[in-house]
């Protein structure tokens, strides 16, 4: 018997959405554009351009842990149908929790990395690494990025 086995898409049917252009393309000059996959769904770029159509390079790909901890805008987290969703941008990105207490320990997380980096900010000559508060914060996301 025969069964059918999923294609990737092709490098020049692969796009992306973003909030202001709708679907954009990785440019064929990116190192990105023969990937046909990626892990996460979220990319980062740095430049967007248009010709035939909208194009982004030097992209990578980011998973969803550096993207809230890290991304900008607020945290927010709401129950919807029995799910918890941490959401970003005002709503635009958005993550289904494991749990109540994984979207509140992550909420919480980034807000801790939120008021060091604002610390740090205060007072450049703070070694985050050898402040106590700095260095479990850190030692923190970095256990969950990496074990993710």
């Amino acid at each position: 018997s025969k069964g059918a086995v999923k294609m990737q898409p092709k490098a020049e049917e692969l796009k992306f959405v973003t909030k202001n252009d709708g679907y954009v393309h990785i440019h064929p000059s990116s190192v990105n554009y023969q990937n046909r996959h990626f892990e996460s769904p979220y990319l980062v770029y740095h430049e967007k351009i248009k010709t035939s159509r909208v194009f982004i390079r030097d992209c990578s790909m980011v998973s969803v842990y550096p993207l809230v901890l890290l991304g900008g805008g607020q945290v927010h987290m709401q129950l919807q149908k029995g799910e918890f969703v941490i959401s970003l941008d005002d709503g635009w990105i958005r993550f289904v929790a494991a749990s109540h207490q994984v979207a509140e320990l992550v909420k919480e997380l980034r807000c801790e990395l939120d008021q060091l980096l604002q610390d740090k900010i205060k007072n450049p000559s703070m070694d985050l690494c050898m402040c106590p508060r700095g260095s479990r914060i850190i030692g923190m996301i970095v256990k969950l990025v990496t074990t993710q």
